[in-house]
């Protein structure tokens, strides 16, 4: 079974096309990146796989769970951290954390052990009782994977998450979530416009202008020099994003 099925999805802003037949498949365990410029469509395509916006044409599956017919099951099975964070930043960690945890409806004695957990696999163990707010901008993205991952989901959506975060950090968030590919075979779906962030083995979506240009291998799709920037440019006639 995929982690994701995305069947010839479309939806419009007025009169203006913003997702036009994109289809696509994701593999259990893999880390998959979404890949377009500004303006691609990607934020739309994160807001209909989040449900913030309804479908308008074609389907989406999580773990088999159609968003059209089962959302409640489809939305259990999908962590998400969003571009924009939305901890509270004057609430501890485990306050943040348990307020998600309530919301799935967790008992008490299930909530804590998750968030003992996954604080321990975040390397956040320490910062438990500390405010959000005191947390560096990387920290803080780690804190917001801890709380989409307690529920347990088989897909963890990452939309622009390294948005703001230095270059070292950055590379360390983006490792941090191939870990957890790796280790824990977690499926992994990293959109962003930032091609330092894509690795040759990775599966690879290419968005550009509400149409999906490519999807494969990375490595494959940058054959034969190996030159994705290229590859980037050529099928969206975009510049590179820096």
């Amino acid at each position: 079974m995929s982690a994701l099925e995305v069947e010839n999805l479309g939806f419009a802003y007025g009169a203006r096309e913003a997702l036009q037949g994109v289809g696509f498949r994701t593999a259990p365990g893999r880390f998959t990146a979404l890949l377009g410029p500004n303006g691609a469509g990607k934020s739309t395509l994160i807001a209909q796989l989040t449900r913030l916006y309804e479908l308008q044409r074609g389907d989406i599956r999580v773990a088999g769970f159609s968003l059209r017919e089962r959302p409640r099951e489809a939305l259990r099975r999908l962590g998400v951290v969003f571009q924009q964070s939305t901890l509270d930043l004057d609430l501890t960690v485990e306050q943040n954390l348990r307020y998600h945890a309530a919301l799935h409806g967790m008992p008490r004695v299930v909530a804590n052990e998750r968030i003992a957990q996954e604080l321990q696999r975040q390397h956040l163990a320490e910062r438990g009782r500390s405010k959000v707010r005191e947390l560096n901008g990387g920290h803080r993205r780690r804190v917001e994977i801890a709380r989409a991952l307690l529920h347990k989901p088989s897909l963890l959506l990452l939309d622009e998450a390294s948005a703001g975060l230095d270059p070292a950090s950055r590379r360390a968030l983006n490792e941090h979530v191939r870990a957890l590919c790796r280790t824990e075979g977690m499926s992994v779906l990293w959109t962003t416009h930032l091609l330092d962030e894509v690795q040759a083995d990775d599966d690879l979506l290419i968005l550009d202008r509400g149409r999906l240009v490519a999807q494969g291998r990375a490595g494959e799709l940058s054959a034969p020099d190996g030159d994705l920037e290229r590859t980037f440019t050529r099928l969206t006639d975009n510049p590179v994003a820096a």
